[in-house]
Formats: structure tokens, C-alpha cells, sequence
């Protein structure tokens, strides 16, 4: 059943339009070759042609568009939860995949230790690089705390 599901959400991801605001590729401030500018407004003009669904215009987000309930919130056909301190880790089981809240360089190393014991991927969160920033980060503090001064 799930597997149906899946696939049903693929095909539609495949035929679903960028929803894009109207006039934005005609106006720069609205994302006329600025792509992270493109967002969705809903049009609520009276004689606008877009909020009237007249042929020829830009599509409208609708509840059509959207994947099956059942399915909703899946990556690589499976459940992603969401993790912001270490006894939340302890309720996942084996193998699913999480992803850390904003939360603070201490907890995320101990969220990164416990995952790692318990096989856990995190999605958001690249453990080798980030103990490299990490080991980066300590040195410059081990650096400025020899020279004796507090910074800039």
C-alpha cells in the first residue's frame, strides 16, 4: 500500500508547476532572473486573471497538487521525525532518519554520538564535516587564548 502511495506522490511531483507569483518575469523586485525571489502570493485583485483560473495564465496551488496523507513528510520511503534534545533521540528506533532543531553546539555533539551508536541518520547535519568545523573552531580558541587577547 505504501509503495502505491509513493509512487502516486512521484507522478504527481513530476507534473507539478513552480507555482510563481504573477508578474515575476517581468518585474526584478518580484524574481525576474533572481530565482529565490520567486515565491508564491495568492492574487487577490478583482479583474486579476490568475485568481479567475483563465486559460493561458500560471497555475494555482491547490489541494490537488499535494501528496497522499499517508505519505505526507516522507524521505527516501521513510518517516522523517524531528530532534531538538537527546531524549527525543531515545525514542527513535534503529535505522529511521531524523532532523535537528536549532539547538546548541553542545547538545549537537551529543545528538551526533548518540545517532551514531544507534545507527541513525541525520539529514541535516554532515557528521565528518561537521567534526572538522568543529576541530577548526577549537583551535582558533586555543590560538587566541595563548596570545592573551580577547579578540577585536
Amino acid at each position: 500500500m505504501k509503495e502505491k502511495l509513493l509512487k502516486t506522490r512521484s507522478k504527481v511531483k513530476k507534473r507539478k508547476p513552480k507555482f510563481q507569483r504573477k508578474d515575476s518575469k517581468k518585474i526584478s523586485k518580484l524574481g525576474k532572473r533572481r530565482k529565490k525571489k520567486v515565491k508564491w502570493r495568492k492574487p487577490s485583485g478583482m479583474h486579476n486573471k490568475l485568481r479567475l483560473k483563465r486559460a493561458g495564465y500560471l497555475r494555482q496551488p491547490s489541494i490537488g497538487w499535494s501528496s497522499p496523507k499517508k505519505v505526507r513528510g516522507y524521505i527516501q520511503d521513510s518517516l522523517v521525525k524531528t530532534i531538538s534534545n537527546v531524549g527525543d533521540l531515545e525514542k527513535i528506533n534503529k535505522g529511521e532518519m531524523i532532523i535537528v532543531k536549532h539547538i546548541g553546539r553542545k547538545k549537537k555533539i551529543e545528538i551526533m554520538k548518540k545517532a551514531k551508536e544507534k545507527n541513525i541518520v541525520i539529514l541535516n547535519l554532515k557528521i565528518k564535516k561537521y567534526k572538522k568545523f568543529l576541530e577548526k573552531k577549537n583551535e582558533n580558541t586555543k590560538s587566541t587564548k595563548k596570545d592573551g587577547s580577547k579578540g577585536a
